[in-house]
């Protein structure tokens, strides 16, 4: 039936009711429709005005479960038994095969509308005990599918539910009345004055849709998060469901002591050059250091110690002084390995921190002078090469990029040192994530840390990552544009990964 059709019936439904009411279960009923495009009908016609008033009622009543409408067409299984059974009988055996016989045989019985011979030949034998029976379960259920459960009393009606031939439903209708402005024509409201209407004067004759202020508009576009903040959020959930421990990184501005020198990074390397590192003019210098560590690192740098022969030059204390932006987060683990070696008792730990370094790199299409590093440390008795790939191969899972190789590498303060490559599936080669190895004891030792506790360190920059595991579909629904993946993986943020 037609929409405009069906609205129309339903008023004139409505009018035939007189100043009564109709309710939309007997309409759907009587209209052979689903109650629910019934519902749908009213609510179209109240959306035209005051056309109709409905109040929403609600009423409890039985309808047939699937097996009860079965019944109803098949009879029931103690009718179906009875039935089954021919003039010379059946034995019980052959009579419990049958569909109905498990749950027919019982009720048949406690009817005694059936009777067995234990001692029959071949075993025990079902008979008829009557010529015939009245199945009063159809007929009840009869009842209710016509409309008529009052005519069944409570005992009757639960008895039928306990077998699961009758459910109890709670039935929401419409009690639909007229309205100030009922009419059995449907006719469409406008939803828009147009300047032809105003023109012609023909608004006037027009019946519009009254604007509903409380409704809620299109949602404007707004600002989203990052895909970079995205991940890091990731990141940090995954090293907190591994059991680590995040590490304040508020500390932007280091000493070149805790960037450079506690890392047995020597003072005549290349990246302590103004060319790589942002030295700050004011202030220039830092002056607070733990002064017994300090010696001990001067006296490793410049005469070894702990089984090393340190590198051998004239360690000075002004260029550990001088203030920089931080280069890398390690300094930050520095910082907490020391602390964490002032401990009356060691206790092993797991360390993370992610947060932005910074480069003094010549602006260009595949530098920026900033980026995020993600950095990782585990420290423990007798940790070994094993277990920082065994830590890698978890932790990167847990991001979802599952093919990874490592390469022999060289860092001044880890030996040995590996670097981390994965495989991109859009550039379809392998790609470096990151950089891992093990602290030298030149670092720990001196710190004051037992000399059987190794420390396992792995470092990445947020952003190489992110492409890996996004790929470029996902990069450029991210971002809302669409972009070349070789120029995206050779920006400024993923090219500072290496």
């Amino acid at each position: 039936m037609a929409e405009r059709a069906l609205l129309e019936t339903l008023l004139r439904r409505l009018q035939e009711a007189g100043d009564g009411g109709a309710d939309s279960a007997r309409l759907a009923h009587s209209l052979d429709l689903d109650h629910q495009v019934v519902v749908g009908a009213v609510k179209s016609l109240q959306t035209l005005g005051d056309i109709i008033e409905a109040e929403q009622r609600s009423y409890k009543h039985w309808e047939l479960t699937d097996e009860g409408k079965d019944i109803v067409g098949k009879g029931s299984h103690e009718a179906r038994v009875f039935d089954a059974i021919p003039p010379n009988g059946i034995t019980q055996n052959e009579l419990m095969k049958l569909p109905s016989g498990k749950v027919g045989f019982s009720k048949a019985m406690s009817n005694k509308w059936i009777r067995i011979d234990k001692t029959a030949e071949g075993g025990p034998r079902a008979y008829k005990a009557m010529d015939s029976i009245d199945d009063s379960v159809k007929a009840k259920l009869l009842l209710v599918q016509q409309g008529k459960d009052d005519a069944l009393e409570d005992k009757e009606k639960n008895e039928l539910k306990k077998r699961k031939l009758l459910s109890e439903v709670t039935l929401k209708t419409y009690w639909i009345t007229k309205g100030s402005s009922f009419s059995t024509t449907v006719v469409k409201q406008d939803t828009d004055l147009t300047p032809e209407m105003i023109a012609n004067g023909s608004w006037q004759e027009r019946k519009f849709k009254p604007y509903n202020f409380d409704a809620l508009g299109i949602i404007p576009e707004c600002g989203h998060l990052h895909p970079l903040m995205k991940v890091r959020t990731e990141f940090r959930q995954i090293f907190l469901e591994m059991g680590f421990t995040e590490m304040p990184t508020n500390n932007f501005i280091e000493s070149s002591f805790w960037n450079f020198d506690s890392l047995f990074q020597p003072q005549q390397h290349p990246a302590r050059d103004q060319h790589d590192t942002f030295f700050l003019s004011d202030p220039a210098l830092a002056t607070e250091f733990p002064m017994d560590y300090l010696e001990r690192v001067k006296m490793v740098h410049s005469v070894g110690g702990y089984g090393s022969q340190g590198y051998k030059y004239d360690w000075k204390i002004e260029e550990a002084q001088k203030n920089l932006l931080r280069t890398h987060t390690t300094a930050v683990s520095a910082r907490m390995l020391y602390k964490l070696a002032q401990q009356e008792v060691f206790t092993p730990v797991k360390y993370f921190s992610i947060d932005r370094v910074f480069r003094n790199e010549t602006l260009d299409a595949t530098h920026l002078a900033e980026f995020h590093q993600i950095e990782g440390v585990v420290a423990d008795y007798d940790l070994t090469l094993g277990d920082l790939m065994g830590v890698l191969q978890q932790f990167f899972t847990k991001l979802g990029i599952t093919k990874l190789r490592y390469k022999p590498a060289f860092n001044p303060y880890t030996e040995p040192s590996m670097e981390i490559f994965s495989y991109h599936e859009g550039l379809k080669k392998w790609v470096e994530v990151g950089n891992s190895g093990v602290f030298r004891p030149e670092m720990l030792l001196p710190m004051g840390l037992p000399e059987g506790v190794c420390v396992i360190a792995w470092g990445l920059s947020l952003e190489r990552p992110t492409m890996i595991k996004y790929g470029i579909n996902n990069i450029r629904e991210l971002v809302g544009h669409k972009v070349n993946l070789q120029m995206v993986y050779d920006s400024p943020v993923c090219r500072l990964a290496s």
